[in-house]
């Protein structure tokens, strides 16, 4: 599921998943891991969740203002 959300989140930002892990989980190597079946604790899941929800918000914002 939480790949799911970051596959999907990757598509509508057109970010590179390096960048992503290092912005969402501070490892780089993050997602390249999830594809290859890691399993992150529960923490991790709430900060990448909670780090692709802000992104967005303030993407919204941002369009708002111009």
């Amino acid at each position: 599921m939480l790949l799911r959300h970051i596959e999907r989140f990757l598509r509508q930002t057109d970010m590179p998943s390096t960048k992503f892990g290092r912005l969402a989980a501070h490892d780089p190597r993050f997602v390249f891991d999830l594809r290859n079946g890691r399993i992150p604790r529960e923490s991790t899941a709430t900060r990448v969740e909670t780090f692709m929800k802000d992104y967005l918000a303030s993407e919204r914002e941002d369009c708002r203002a111009q």
